[in-house]
Parts: C-alpha cells; structure tokens; sequence
C-alpha cells in the first residue's frame, strides 16, 4: 500500500472511521461472473446441486439435475464456486411442486420439489460413490435403499423458536404496511436471529400445527413478548413437541425468565384447550444457549415422559432423552442392524454409542449379554430405565468417553465381545476406538451411521483386518439428503 493511504488508514482507525484500505478493497473487488444457459447435472454429498464449466465446479441450491439455468457466483473458493440461479431456461423432468408454502424458505426439506424416486436414486448413488471414494471398498454394490413409507408427518419431535425478529419477505419490506414482527417457527438458514414464521408444517402430524398456532395466537392477544435472540430478553423462547406412535404427547415450553403469572396463565390454557397432551412440561432458560439439557425441568400437568413401543418393548422417553426421530423407519433400521449381527445365544454383543440403549434393548432377546456404551450420563440413565421396563436382564450400560472407556481393562473385566455394532454421531468413531477393536477383533461388526463419509472412512481404516459383506442404506429423513446406512463387516 502507498505510504499515503497508510498514514490515512491509520488517522481512520484513531478516529474509528471505517478503514480506508477496506473501502478501496471494496471498490477493487471484481464482479463475479454470470453464467448463462448451465446444465445442473448432479447432487454432491451434501444435496448441494452440481454444475460444471470448463472443468470448474459450480455448487447451486433451488436447482435439481436436468435444470437448464443461470447462474450467478456468489463465492468463489479455490476448489469451486458457490452460485444462485438467476433464471430457468429449462425445469428438470424430474421436479415436482413442493407441498409447502415455506419451501425454499424455512430452509428444511430441501429435496421437496424432486420426486421421491430419484431422492431415493441419488441417496443410493451418495452411498455407493463414498464408500468407493473415501472407504476403498472394491464391491460398493448396495442393496436398493429402503425408503420411507411415509414422506411427510414423519418426525416425532420438533423444536421451534419465538423470536421478535420475525423474516420478511421482499414483499412485506417493501410494502408499506406494518407487519407484526413476532414469529414461532424455524431458523431462516444462515441468519440466526431471523425466525420464518411457520402456518403448516408437513414434517410433524397429530396436534402438532394446532398446538403451535393456539400458542402463538394466545400469545399475541396477551402481549406476552417473544425472545430477543440478540438481546437475550423476552418470556417465550422455545417450543418442543414429541409425539409417539402411542398417541402419547409431550409439550415442552421454554421461557427466557420466570414470569410465575404469565407462565401459570398459559400453562393452564394450553392443557384446558389440548387434554390429549400426556405430558406439559416447562423449563426456565435466562443463559445465552437454547440447550436445556443442563437445566431442570418442572412438569406442570400429566407424566414427565412419554412411552413409545417398538416391537414387544417399551422405551420410555424423557423431555431430555434421544430417540430416532422418524421412529417407524428407525423400526426397520433396528430390524436390519439385529440381522445383519446374526447374534447367536452364546454371543457377547457390545453397543458402542448406545444412547438410551434402543439398538441394545431390541437385540438383547437373542444374545447372551449385551454392553452398552454411551458418553452422555443421562441416556445411560435411560437405557438402564428402559431394560427395566421391559424386564431385560442381561445388558450393562456404562458412561463415559468411549475412547477412553474401552480400554483393555473394561474389556478384560466385561468380556471380549463376539459382535459389535456401532452407532456413532456425525463425526464418526475416534481413531482410539477404531484402533481397539482392530486390537480386539470381533468376528463381526454391524456399523450404523448418518453419515457414509465418516463411515467410508473407518471402514478403511478397518480394512486390514476387515471386510464389507453387506451394504444397506435406508432413508430416514425424506424430502432432505441426509441417509442412513448400515454395513456389515465380517472379520478376515
């Protein structure tokens, strides 16, 4: 830089006027190109839509394969651009109409306007090419995903924020008319004191939608206030709602501070207009976070769980607890996990990252124990409820780190296991954990994962000792790219 603008971005910055240098660097900033009549041809990993020019890579969203488009780049990385179509030229045969008023806005469902054949067809193709790519694995040959049978009101849990930052569209900014800018609904993507008020959601069926909009009405007729997300002040923060397959109902309420009138009036309300509800919980939250997982819950009418079946079993499911979210495929996820173990009586199963012990409760009736292994203390807390609820006697949970917990101690103690399944988060197992069980070696690993990239990776890291037999992937979330995937590993 010249020694002139130095000494002017210096007297700027003394004067907390905005830095010289960042305006010319504004003013030097190159227009990013347009490119016009573009073929989207693919979906990456992330359900991001791909397009190619002269070898480049152009992610896009909104779009879908046999779009015919412009595009305009918004970012320019090194591997590749990062565009927003600016006009269709032509649609995809394979686009459908979203059902949802909020498509493309709310920023869930963003497979909504493909059919659900090729969602399936493009998660099958993610699953194969990652496990090629990333595991090594020669023979990728999936069995055909199993898909969803229902592909809306599918979820049995969401959780919706009050806000005073509702979004609004160009429209509504433009008009001169004055908007109430309170909202109950989803986080706009990538603006996270925005809050899309939601009419209809297609992802939770039952009283869901009823409960949500009574909520909201009572509260702008009582001129209770919604949470500031930046100020961190208002009564009404969160709404959870969990159903179950057992028509059973919870409702959670989330307020920012303990106003013990407005609090009672609504709670009273709510259960008076809604007496199916099973469980009306509320909980106060004055942090800067929306977890309430370190916080006490005070039940305020009815149980303070809910029970869903699966099977013969009975899992009971706290305000706290984790449960698969679409729980009739999460069904057919479990019965696919428990036959690709092939556990015999006399097998010692571990369940590592066990969570409430659902995979553990639903095999134990075939093996001769099962250990679960989870690093949150009060899904440990869960699973043991859950084994005594359905007089299951032979699995053991423990808490802890899991690549500290299974240590050659804990194995000599427990039992070196005959089957392991594995069920780890997004991020995949630790090394350490990947190292013990090459260290161990089970005659069989049955490995369950959200994520065939983290997956593929461990498999190959599995691969001296190990290799893959079976390969299936099941969607769990429709109308998003997310898939599920469970591979058998038979020891070498």
């Amino acid at each position: 830089m010249p020694y002139f603008l130095v000494i002017v971005n210096r007297v700027f910055k003394a004067t907390n006027i905005p830095k010289f240098a960042s305006i010319m660097a504004a003013r030097k900033r190159k227009k990013l190109p347009l490119y016009e009549d573009i073929s989207v041809i693919d979906f990456a990993a992330e359900g991001k839509a791909i397009s190619k020019v002269d070898g480049q890579v152009i992610f896009s969203k909104g779009t879908v394969p046999g779009d015919v488009v412009n595009l305009q780049v918004i970012k320019k990385k090194k591997n590749y651009l990062e565009a927003r179509p600016t006009n269709f030229h032509h649609y995809s045969n394979d686009r459908i109409d979203p059902i949802c008023e909020h498509f493309g806005i709310c920023g869930g469902c963003s497979w909504q306007n493909l059919s659900y054949e090729k969602q399936l067809e493009y998660k099958h193709k993610q699953v194969e090419e990652q496990l090629k790519r990333i595991g090594k694995i020669e023979n990728t040959e999936a069995l055909p995903i199993l898909g969803s049978e229902r592909q809306t009101f599918y979820r049995n849990k969401l959780e919706f924020t009050f806000s005073n930052k509702k979004w609004l569209t160009d429209e509504e900014i433009n008009s001169e008319q004055n908007f109430d800018r309170n909202a109950l609904g989803f986080h706009k993507p990538g603006m996270f004191d925005k809050i899309v008020d939601i009419n209809k959601c297609h992802l939770q069926g039952g009283l869901s939608n009823d409960i949500r909009s009574f909520i909201r009405t009572y509260a702008l007729k009582h001129k209770l206030s919604f949470y500031d997300l930046r100020e961190h002040d208002g009564l009404l923060r969160n709404l959870i709602i969990r159903t179950a397959s057992t028509n059973e109902l919870m409702v959670i309420i989330s307020f920012g501070k303990n106003d013990e009138d407005d609090i009672k009036k609504l709670l009273q309300t709510v259960i008076a207009e809604f007496p199916a509800i099973t469980s009306l919980l509320y909980v106060i939250n004055e942090k800067k976070n929306d977890t309430i997982t370190d916080l006490e819950i005070h039940p305020y009418a009815g149980n303070d769980h809910i029970i869903e079946e699966m099977e013969d079993l009975k899992f009971k499911i706290g305000p706290k607890s984790f449960f698969q979210t679409n729980a009739k495929q999460a069904y057919e996820l479990y019965k696919i996990t428990r036959d690709f173990a092939a556990i015999t009586p006399n097998d010692l199963v571990y369940d590592l990252y066990t969570g409430t012990g659902t995979i553990a409760n639903f095999v134990a009736k075939t093996a001769k124990k099962v250990i679960g292994l989870e690093y949150v203390p009060e899904a440990i807390e869960d699973a043991k409820i859950n084994s005594a609820l359905n007089n299951i006697d032979n699995t053991s949970f423990f808490a802890g780190d899991i690549k500290d917990l299974l240590s050659n101690e804990f194995i000599a103690t427990n039992g070196k296991p005959d089957i392991v399944i594995t069920d780890p988060p997004r991020a995949g197992m630790h090394a350490n954990v990947i190292q013990q069980l090459l260290v161990v070696k089970p005659r069989r690993i049955v490995y369950v994962s959200c994520n065939p990239a983290t997956q593929a990776r461990d498999i190959e890291l599995l691969s001296s000792s190990y290799h893959v037999t079976t390969i299936q992937p099941v969607d769990m979330f429709p109308h998003t790219h997310h898939v599920e995937n469970v591979v058998s590993l038979e020891l070498n």
